[in-house]
């Protein structure tokens, strides 16, 4: 994320779905699916997410990319569970990718 972007409270639906990776047509499926993904919208019916709706779709794709739940009911019951070991994981993952992704780079540089 660039530093312009750290600061920005809303981001546009192209955006999200630039940033998270999946389009943006799932972005407005997941809204209906999952209560929690409550983007504001203007008098055009643009659609602009908070971080925490950020967070919730980032959850939902590590769930059905990573954890290969694919069931939205199963999602849904794994996002509602205390204190997950998903959100563990996905976290750990989040780390080893961008370690990887700085290896990666330190590798090419050499």
């Amino acid at each position: 994320m660039t530093e312009q972007n750290e600061h920005k409270v809303f981001y546009s639906i192209a955006e999200v779905s630039e940033l998270v990776g999946v389009p943006a047509s799932t972005l407005r499926f997941w809204e209906k699916q999952f209560s929690g993904i409550r983007p504001r919208t203007d008098g055009h019916n643009n659609r602009y997410y908070k971080q925490t709706d950020i967070d919730l779709i980032k959850q939902i794709k590590y769930l059905r990319d990573e954890m290969h739940i694919t069931r939205i009911e199963a999602i849904r019951n794994e996002l509602s569970a205390p204190r997950r070991r998903a959100d563990q994981r996905q976290h750990a993952y989040e780390i080893l990718t961008r370690v990887k992704t700085e290896l990666e780079a330190i590798r090419a540089a050499l």
